[in-house]
């Protein structure tokens, strides 16, 4: 193609041309923190003071490379003050802001440890809850003791706006297809198998969750409701360092989770690794009711449904890698990657079918043993060279992603008379092997224009191969033997090629603006082969899309920043739900493919007021276009469940963050949200109109008191609301906990229970074709957990510049292993 070679020589030129823009004078000022024994200290709370009367103009934390900085203060003479637990308040020297001067990047800020009694004076010095920037949300997960004994999925559903659905689905502020970033790259996954892998990581390996409800050009135009980025904990500090925890858990069944974090870092040469260990033995009871009618609305049978589900999962996570600074601005990195996930199931089911009357007519039962490993393996090559010090920079990534997923099932399925006399019995086997292979390549090049502007180009290319093999078997009674009707072997390959630039420039002291223009790709083709009862069936298209983003920023004062952005979305469907086939989950449930999905395009527009960087007001809109969802069809007695094109949807809500500070011991964090959502469009020969609003209110409060001691009690409440066919019922969740630090705040020590009052439970209505039906999702949400943990090493000194994480594609979580 030669589309790319051409637009990329335009992004080329276009740096050239733009590079040379001037504007008018704006400040910056940076610096670091340390202390006497490591050269670098996180989380310490840096001001910025006035020379003259020492008043408050803003104030920042640390990052984990001990740096701070504050863009574009006013013109001034300032100084710096430094605060931090357990050590002394250390001031800076005077300096002034001019446009003589108008970059400072200040001397290191050192602080002496305190040796005088902690009981006659009280630093306080945290992370913050929640961070709110302009372009974004920060969540700092280890602020919130409810987060202890969590896992990665449970602290999501913590966060602002975030909401997880009765299968696992993620959605944001009210709209799903959420694309799931882990440090930067893609989770590759979606739906039941993202909630799994993310069930499998443990709150205590995560850092932040970073929330960007419209992100910029440089991340893949993939996800209609945003971009969430989980970023692990990396130990940045020189020498031998490390980090572990342990922690058991106890709902209707016990769990355990344990972590442990190795960094060592010297000389030319950073090496770290993680592992993460977590037994999990929970259940899910799935109630389900449906009427069945005639044509003329009169009831002709109903059928009732209780499965039980008691599963034990394992997971094994383990990430190591290496950083080696060649030069003093190249840094070539290795990150590999995996886990090792067995898991096992056994499921009864019992259902009854009844005439109109509620006579009962006959009773299936279900039984199935299914026993699967789920195996991922990954490796990443990065490199980044800093051309000099004004930030422009090159850095490369090359990606190998494999899955492979061992798939065994076994199914008894026995039907009676109403008076449980056997009628038919089948036994039937299935072994479903997934393995999917992704190769990724990128580029990414940053040029800093004068006056606090940059310019952003790239250039990224993947490759996915699927192998879906379904392989069904029936016992006749003496041997088995394959079932060609549900017997399926579907291959998928698909290659996108995108290129982006983007513009991010301070216009004047009040005004900033952002944008980008986004070219992706598209060419895929899938293979269903055929059997002795099923024919040949294959499709494939390529098509190509431009993504625009816009993002204009204004400071009307110190107190309250503007912003109003715009872009454009797509979302492409799962690989497997392009499979034609249909799967077996019971005797009345089957899930299927459809290879005529067609992507869905996302228009979305908001407005944010931030006051005080405490208060965040946020208007949003959205238009999705060929919108595919979850669909319900009948097929005599049984439900078919698979993705579909049922038309538009708009979306529009608007949402309240407040981050209060009731007291010095007590904070409280509220966030609100209001959606009113519209689908209309035409399903399975129906005209489908459905429209409603969802409230949804988090509370969270953050005790902080002396001697270590914390606090939390939190809670979240979701009112009715609508999903596609889907009438939800309301339904929310309270969680409380106690946190005390140990060994001379190297460790700590945290007890919570979740779902306390066990209100976390789905249900909700389903009215499709002939067919009304009810359901009821109950699982071991009330959990009580105890985690203790502990920081351990022994820093160096050593001037090294900091590693740089490991290379960023950004690649839609599409892979849907076993579902």
């Amino acid at each position: 193609m030669r589309t790319l070679p051409n637009l990329f020589a335009i992004i080329l030129l276009s740096v050239s041309l733009v590079g040379r823009a001037q504007n008018k004078t704006e400040y910056k000022l940076s610096g670091k923190v340390g202390t006497a024994s490591q050269s670098v200290l996180s989380a310490a709370t840096v001001t910025l003071l006035r020379a003259k009367d020492s008043s408050v103009v803003k104030m920042s934390v640390s990052d984990q490379d001990g740096r701070y900085s504050f863009n574009n203060p006013p013109q001034g003479r300032y100084l710096i003050a430094v605060s931090a637990v357990g050590y002394e308040k250390q001031y800076s020297t005077p300096f002034t802001l001019s446009p003589d001067n108008p970059a400072i990047e200040l001397t290191p800020i050192i602080l002496i440890q305190r040796t005088r009694d902690l009981k006659a004076v009280t630093v306080s010095a945290r992370k913050p809850l929640v961070e709110q920037k302009i372009d974004r949300t920060v969540v700092n997960v280890d602020a919130f003791i409810s987060n202890t004994g969590a896992n990665a999925l449970e602290a999501l559903e913590k966060s602002p706006g975030i909401q997880v659905d009765k299968d696992g689905n993620i959605s944001l502020k009210g709209k799903q297809n959420v694309v799931v970033l882990i440090d930067g790259r893609p989770a590759y996954l979606s739906g039941a198998d993202l909630a799994n892998m993310l069930k499998g990581m443990q709150a205590s390996q995560l850092e932040q969750i970073e929330i960007m409800t419209n992100p910029p050009a440089r991340f893949d135009a993939a996800g209609n409701a945003g971009v969430i980025n989980i970023k692990t904990k990396k130990n940045k500090v020189k020498g031998f360092n490390g980090n572990m925890s342990a922690g058991v858990s106890q709902g209707v069944y016990f769990k355990t989770n344990e972590s442990l974090s190795l960094n060592y870092r010297n000389g030319k040469v950073n090496v770290f690794s993680n592992y993460s260990f977590n037994l999990n033995n929970n259940f899910q009871q799935l109630e389900i009711f449906r009427r069945y009618k005639d044509d003329d609305g009169s009831t002709n049978a109903i059928f009732e449904q209780v499965a039980y589900m008691k599963r034990r999962n394992m997971s094994n996570n383990l990430k190591m890698g290496m950083d080696y600074y060649l030069t003093g601005k190249t840094t070539l990195g290795v990150v590999f990657s995996g886990f090792y996930n067995p898991e096992s199931s056994r499921n009864t089911n019992t259902s009854y079918l009844q005439d109109p009357d509620y006579a009962l007519d006959s009773i299936a039962t279900a039984g199935s043993h299914i026993k699967g490993t789920w195996k991922n393996a990954s490796v990443n090559l990065n490199m980044r060279h800093q051309f000099d010090s004004t930030g422009r920079e090159l850095t490369a990534d090359l990606d190998y992603i494999v899955y492979d997923n061992e798939n065994n099932q076994q199914f008894l399925n026995t039907t009676y008379e109403p008076n449980w006399i056997k009628r038919y019995e089948e036994q039937l086997q299935g072994v479903l092997p997934v393995t999917v292979n992704i190769y990724s390549a990128k580029m990414d090049y940053t040029h800093p224009l004068k006056k606090n502007g940059k310019i952003e180009a790239g250039w990224k290319s993947s490759y996915v191969q699927t192998e879906n093999k379904a392989n069904y078997y029936l016992y006749d009674g003496s041997e088995w033997m394959t079932d060609l009707e549900k017997t399926n072997y579907f291959d998928y390959n698909e290659n996108i090629n995108a290129a982006y630039i983007s513009l991010n420039k301070q216009i004047t002291k009040k005004w900033g603006l952002q944008t980008g223009l986004r070219f992706e790709n598209t060419n895929y083709k899938g293979h269903q082969f055929g059997n002795p009862a099923k024919g040949d069936s294959s499709f494939k298209r390529t098509y190509n899309s431009l993504f625009p983003t816009v993002y204009i920023s204004y400071a009307a004062n110190e107190h309250n920043q503007f912003g109003i952005n715009y872009g454009r979305r797509i979302d492409r469907p799962g690989y497997q739900n392009l499979n034609p086939f249909m799967f077996f989950i019971d005797k009345f449930t089957y899930v299927a493919g459809n290879p005529y999905l067609r992507p869905q395009y996302s228009n979305n527009f908001e407005l944010t007021h931030i006051y005080k960087g405490k208060l965040t007001t946020t208007l949003n809109y959205s238009i999705t276009e060929n919108l595919f969802n979850e669909t319900f069809d009948q097929l005599g007695y049984a439900t078919v469940v698979r993705q579909g094109n049922i038309g538009r949807r708009e979306n529009a809500g608007i949402s309240v963050n407040a981050n209060v500070p009731v007291t010095k011991w007590l904070t409280s964090i509220l966030y609100t949200n209001y959606n009113y959502t519209r689908y209309s469009g035409q399903l399975y020969g129906e005209e489908l109109k459905v429209e409603a609003g969802n409230l949804l209110i988090s509370l969270n409060n953050q005790l902080n008191f002396n001697k270590g001691w914390g606090a939390e009690l939190s809670g979240w409440y979701r009112s009715k609301g609508v999903e596609g066919q889907i009438l939800l019922m309301p339904m929310g969740q309270m969680a409380a906990g106690i946190s005390k630090q140990v060994l001379k705040g190297q460790g700590s020590v945290k007890v919570n229970v979740r779902d306390i009052f066990y209100t976390q439970i789905p249900n909700g209505d389903i009215n499709f074709k002939n067919t009304e039906a009810w359901f009821r999702n109950t699982r071991d949400t009330r959990v009580v957990n105890l985690t203790f943990s502990y920081r351990f090493g022994k820093p160096i000194k050593s001037t090294n510049g900091q590693r740089k994480k490991g290379g960023a594609n950004d690649e839609q979580n599409r892979v849907n292993i076993g579902n």
